[in-house]
C-alpha cells in the first residue's frame, strides 16, 4: 500500500508529464512569425505544424491505452517519454518545414504512449472517490494550465533563443519525469487483459486518420473527391471497429458506453469545447505579436491570466462538482467559457488589454471545471482494471477537438481574414501573394506600406467573428452536457448496467478494486 506522501508525489510527476505535453500542444503558437520566416511555410504546411502532433496523437491513443493496460502503464510511460524527448531535438533542429511536420508527427506518436498512461495511472492511485476528483482536479490543472502556459514559456524561450528552443526545453524536462515516475510511481496493469487485438488497433487509426484528414483538407480546399474518399474510408473502418468491438469478448474499448446518453453526451461536450479553445490559442498568439505589435515574451506575459485562472481553479472545482454535481458543473463551466469568449470578443476591437485579461479569466476558470468534470464522469464509468482504455477515450476526444479545432476555426479565419483585406490591385503579385497567405507573411512583405495597417484591421475582425463562433459552440456545448450528464449516481438501466468489477484486482492497489465506482457516475464526489 502505498504511503499518502508517496501518492501524491507520484500524481506530482505524473502532472509534470501531462502539462509538459500540453505546453508542447500549444507552444508553437508564438514561434509562428519566427519559423515563417526561417522555414517559409505555405499556409497549409502551416496549419499541419500546428495540427500533425494532435492527428497522430489521436489516431494511436485507444491503441496505446489498452496497451498500457496489458503490458504495464509505467513500463509504456517510460518508453514515451524517451520517445518524446528524441523526437524533440528532431523538431528544434527541423532544416524545412517538411521535416518539422514529421518531427511533430513522432512527437505524436510519443505522446499517445503518455496520455491514458498518465490519467489511468491516477485513477488507479486513487481508487476513493473523494481523494480520485481532487488528484484528477490537479491533473485536469496541468492539462489545461499547460495548454495555456504553452505561449508564455515560448514568449520567455523566443526572446532569447531561436524558435527551435521550444523544443529543446522538452528534454531536460523529460528526463526529471522520468527519473521521477521511475521512482514514485508504482506499475499497475489488468491482471487479465485477455487478447490483444491487432485488427482492431489498425482500424481504429484507419477510422480516426482518414476522417480527420477529411475534415482538415475539406476545410481549407472545400470538398472534393479526395475528402468525401477520405471520409468514406474513415466511415467504412469505424463501423467495421464498432462491429467487432462488439464481438470480441475483450475488446479494445467498449463501444457499448457509447449507448450511454451521459456517456456519450461527455465525450461530445469535451470534443466541441476543445474545439473552440485550441482553436482560440493558436491564433491568439499572433493576433498579440502580429496586430497590437506585442514582443514573443509579451504576448506569452499577456496570456498568463488565462494560465493562472485554469490552474487556480484547483481549488474550486471539486466544491462546484459536489454542489451542482457533475452534470451541471460541466454544463455550467462551458457557459461561463462561453461567456469569456464573449469578452474577449469585445476586448479584440477595443484598445487596450484590460478587457482582454478579464475574457482570460474567465475562460480560465471555466475551462479548468469542465475539464476536471468530464474527465471524471468518463474515469468513474469503469473498474480500475479498464482505466487505460477508458483513459484513450476521453484523451482522443481531447486530441480531437485540438486537431479539428485548429483546422476548421483555423481555417474560417484565414478566409475571413482574406475576405476583409483591403484593395490589393496595386501591389506586385508576389506581395499580394504573401499578404493573403496569412498575416505572417504580410507583415514581411509589407514592411513600412500603409497597407500592413489593413491586414492588421483584417486579422483583428476575423478573430471577433471566429471568436465569437467558438463561443456559440460552447454554449452547445453546455447544453448538450446540461441535458445529458446526471448531477448524481446514474440509474441502471435494463439491459445496460453500469461497468461490472472483474473479480481480479488492479495490481497497483491490492484489495481496493473499485467497489466505489460500479456503474456510478456521482458517488465519487
Amino acid at each position: 500500500m502505498m504511503t499518502n506522501g508517496r501518492r501524491w508525489g507520484a500524481l506530482a510527476a505524473l502532472t509534470l508529464a501531462v502539462t509538459l505535453l500540453a505546453v508542447d500542444g500549444t507552444v508553437l503558437a508564438l514561434a509562428v512569425p519566427a519559423l515563417t520566416a526561417d522555414l517559409s511555410p505555405t499556409s497549409n504546411q502551416l496549419l499541419w505544424i500546428g495540427d500533425v502532433y494532435s492527428f497522430a496523437l489521436a489516431g494511436l491513443l485507444i491503441s496505446m491505452g489498452t496497451l498500457a493496460d496489458r503490458i504495464g502503464r509505467k513500463r509504456l510511460l517510460l518508453l514515451g517519454v524517451t520517445g518524446f524527448g528524441a523526437a524533440s531535438l528532431l523538431a528544434a533542429f527541423a532544416p524545412s518545414a517538411g521535416w518539422l511536420i514529421a518531427a511533430r508527427a513522432l512527437l505524436g506518436v510519443a505522446g499517445a504512449t503518455l496520455m491514458p498512461s498518465t490519467l489511468s495511472l491516477v485513477r488507479n492511485i486513487f481508487p476513493e472517490p473523494r481523494p480520485r476528483t481532487r488528484a484528477i482536479a490537479i491533473w485536469s490543472a496541468g492539462a489545461s494550465g499547460g495548454a495555456a502556459l504553452g505561449p508564455l514559456v515560448g514568449g520567455v524561450l523566443l526572446e532569447h533563443f531561436w524558435w527551435g528552443s521550444v523544443f529543446v526545453i522538452n528534454v531536460p524536462i523529460m528526463l526529471l519525469v522520468l527519473l521521477a515516475v521511475a521512482a514514485l510511481v508504482p506499475e499497475s496493469r489488468d491482471p487479465a487483459p485477455g487478447r490483444f487485438d491487432p485488427v482492431s488497433a489498425l482500424l481504429s487509426v484507419a477510422a480516426i486518420v482518414p476522417l480527420v484528414w477529411a475534415i482538415k483538407h475539406a476545410a481549407h480546399s472545400g470538398a472534393n473527391t479526395a475528402s468525401l474518399t477520405a471520409a468514406l474510408l474513415g466511415l467504412a473502418a469505424g463501423t467495421w471497429f464498432v462491429r467487432r468491438q462488439r464481438r470480441l469478448t475483450t475488446p479494445l474499448i467498449d463501444v457499448t458506453l457509447f449507448a450511454r446518453p451521459a456517456f456519450s453526451g461527455t465525450v461530445a461536450a469535451s470534443v466541441i469545447a476543445i474545439f473552440a479553445f485550441s482553436g482560440l490559442l493558436f491564433f491568439f498568439s499572433q493576433y498579440l505579436q502580429l496586430v497590437r505589435g506585442y514582443s514573443p515574451l509579451q504576448a506569452g506575459l499577456r496570456e498568463l491570466p488565462l494560465t493562472l485562472a485554469s490552474i487556480a481553479v484547483v481549488l474550486i472545482a471539486v466544491r462546484v462538482m459536489n454542489r451542482l454535481g457533475v452534470g451541471r458543473a460541466l454544463g455550467l463551466s462551458l457557459l461561463v467559457t462561453a461567456a469569456g469568449f464573449a469578452v474577449l470578443t469585445a476586448g479584440e476591437g477595443a484598445s487596450g488589454y484590460t478587457v482582454l485579461a478579464v475574457g482570460l479569466v474567465v475562460i480560465g476558470l471555466g475551462v479548468g471545471v469542465a475539464f476536471t468534470a468530464a474527465t471524471d464522469a468518463v474515469l468513474a464509468s469503469v473498474p480500475p482494471q479498464r482505466a487505460g482504455s477508458a483513459s484513450a477515450v476521453s484523451e482522443m476526444a481531447y486530441e480531437l477537438g485540438v486537431a479539428t479545432g485548429i483546422a476548421l476555426l483555423g481555417t474560417l479565419h484565414t478566409v475571413l481574414y482574406r475576405a476583409s483585406l483591403p484593395d490589393l490591385s496595386t501591389l506586385p503579385t508576389n506581395v499580394r501573394n504573401a499578404v493573403t497567405e496569412s498575416l505572417a507573411t504580410a507583415t514581411q512583405a509589407l514592411h513600412g506600406n500603409t497597407l500592413l495597417d489593413g491586414a492588421r484591421s483584417a486579422f483583428a475582425h476575423a478573430m471577433e467573428a471566429t471568436s465569437l463562433v467558438a463561443a456559440a459552440l460552447l454554449v452547445v456545448a453546455g447544453a448538450l452536457a446540461w441535458r445529458l450528464v446526471p448531477a448524481g449516481p446514474e440509474p441502471s438501466q435494463p439491459g445496460n448496467p453500469g461497468p461490472a468489477e472483474p473479480a481480479g484486482v488492479d495490481s497497483a492497489q491490492p484489495g481496493s478494486a473499485g467497489a466505489h465506482d460500479s456503474g456510478a457516475w456521482g458517488q465519487r464526489v
